[in-house]
């Protein structure tokens, strides 16, 4: 069973402004996109501090984010690289598995991914996803790099908009079949 630690926060700030990027959405009428909490078990509390220090997560989460982009289902993850070169062991089976039923109803799943060495935002496809984790599963590459992304789906600053994610989505749309 997994543990979860009150040090490892990583990819808060990531989450941060990906939810001050949904709430300005929400109030812009674009978009209604929930984070997706992660159940947890706590083990050890802070009394005096009133938090969690330590937990176990209760199963397995499927994705960060959820909701509907002017009556569009969509679902992502968010995940954060410090370098330009992505593992594939950041993303799990079952995570892939919810991305691909839920696109088969006919929703849109995708992750948002965060380069924090270039500070530079990419929209990856689920389709996109798929080749690398095939790739891998053939016995190649457990990663991808940055330069092997489709380069119009790195996401361009909108005017106020901290994560602009839309964007990606709108190209995405044109794209599919």
């Amino acid at each position: 069973m997994a543990t979860w630690n009150s040090r490892g926060l990583r990819g808060s700030t990531l989450e941060e402004l990906i939810n001050r990027t949904n709430e300005q959405y929400r109030e812009k009428g674009l978009a209604l996109i929930q984070k997706v909490p992660t159940p947890i078990t706590p083990i050890r509390i802070d009394q005096e501090h009133r938090h969690i220090t330590l937990a176990y997560f209760d199963k397995k989460s499927t994705v960060d984010y959820i909701g509907a982009v002017q009556g569009i289902p969509v679902c992502f993850d968010a995940k954060e690289c410090q370098t330009e070169v992505f593992p594939l062991a950041n993303i799990h089976e079952h995570q892939l598995l919810f991305m691909q039923e839920f696109e088969k109803q006919k929703g849109v799943a995708f992750l948002l991914l965060y380069f924090a060495e270039k500070n530079i935002f990419y929209y990856l496809r689920l389709r996109e996803l798929e080749t690398f984790w095939r790739r891998r599963e053939e016995g190649g590459r457990k990663s991808f790099r940055m330069d092997e992304l489709d380069r119009s789906f790195f996401l361009e600053g909108e005017q106020g908009v901290l994560v602009p994610y839309l964007e990606g989505l709108q190209k995405d749309l044109l794209t599919r079949d």
